[in-house]
């Protein structure tokens, strides 16, 4: 039997890392919710044409097209679905479908894996985990967010 060799991109850690990596997790979600950021997370798929309204290319989506999301149009970009590549249109998805239940200002951080559809290079991956802080509301957000977000940022560095 020949002896597997890894997926270019994809990391696997030895249990001595990823008890450094789950460390590290757990000390920004400690700062984010003392904060009072409230934890969210969200699917790993979304319809691809959704992904690419921000001007991503398909190349960059790793699309899933088993799993169709209406089995009447199964080759349409409509029912196709894509692996995220980074937390904001999942976020925003997820705003806009719960918008009824969320109480506004709605504070939220997200820890979560995203796959990018790219060569990867050193110290980029196909796979990685993401960390992201956003507050959104109904119209204008109080400019105070603005500097709350930054403080909020340094405090969980500092903290690694």
């Amino acid at each position: 039997m020949s002896r597997p060799t890894p997926l270019s991109g994809f990391p696997e850690w030895l249990p001595e890392q990823r008890m450094i990596e789950q460390q590290l997790i757990d000390r920004l979600r400690r700062t984010f919710e003392l904060h009072g950021f409230a934890p969210l997370q969200t699917r790993a798929v979304e319809p691809l044409e959704q992904l690419l309204r921000k001007g991503e290319t398909s190349k960059e989506v790793y699309v899933l097209r088993r799993l169709q999301a209406d089995a009447q149009e199964p080759d349409s970009d409509r029912s196709t679905l894509g692996l995220h590549f980074d937390l904001t249109v999942p976020f925003a998805r997820y705003v806009l479908e719960h918008a009824g239940k969320l109480q506004f200002p709605f504070r939220r951080y997200q820890i979560q894996p995203a796959w990018r559809g790219e060569r990867p290079q050193e110290g980029r991956y196909r796979e990685f985990w993401q960390a992201d802080i956003d507050v959104v509301d109904r119209d204008t957000l109080p400019f105070h967010y603005e500097v709350e977000l930054p403080l909020v940022i340094a405090d969980a560095l500092a903290g690694l």
